[in-house]
């Protein structure tokens, strides 16, 4: 089960051109708000990464602006484990379990999972919050996932695992969330 003092979010190449071009987009950015807003919320780190956002642009808003505490890693690798400062971000944090959230599913997501599994990081891809150019895409790719060792589970059952307890204080507000 995923613990808050030992998870972090990672939101992996949410820029520009392609994200606006991603399949179920409007659902994608319902769920990635509540990521960033739930993880705020329970004290859980974020790692923004942005792939050449030179070609790609920028984070897109409003999540630029959502996630301005944030740590923002430029790459050019696919996974975020190509990078020799994200990989020194993830170490400095000292946490074991990591969220993924972001795009492509079948490229930058996936790489970047397989890659955490072997390096013994617990994954979990928060389902409706990747998302692919085509649903084929990043159904099989959250299928790959998932038999590489993945947990893929919906925004919701995540912020409530690690909520945990109704009688959190929090509750209320990430019900807000979820509502």
């Amino acid at each position: 089960m995923l613990k808050t003092d030992d998870t972090v979010l990672i939101f992996i190449d949410v820029q520009g051109r392609l994200h606006g071009i991603m399949d179920g987009k409007e659902a994608l950015d319902t769920h990635l708000d509540r990521m960033v807003r739930g993880c705020s919320l329970l004290d859980i780190p974020v790692i923004v990464t942005e792939q050449i956002p030179a070609k790609l642009g920028s984070t897109s808003e409003p999540f630029r602006s959502l996630l301005q505490d944030a740590v923002f890693i430029e790459k050019t690798a696919f996974s975020c484990c190509g990078d020799l400062q994200f990989l020194a971000r993830l170490r400095t944090l000292g946490r074991r379990q990591t969220l993924l959230v972001g795009i492509e599913a079948h490229v930058c997501v996936y790489q970047t999972a397989i890659d955490l599994l072997e390096a013994g990081y617990g994954v979990t891809v928060v389902a409706d919050a990747v998302a692919s150019r085509s649903a084929a895409d990043r159904s099989l790719a959250l299928e790959a996932m998932r038999d590489a060792g993945a947990r893929v589970l919906p925004a919701e059952t995540v912020l409530f695992g690690l909520l945990r307890d109704a009688a959190d204080p929090r509750f209320k507000e990430l019900l807000k969330l979820i509502k």
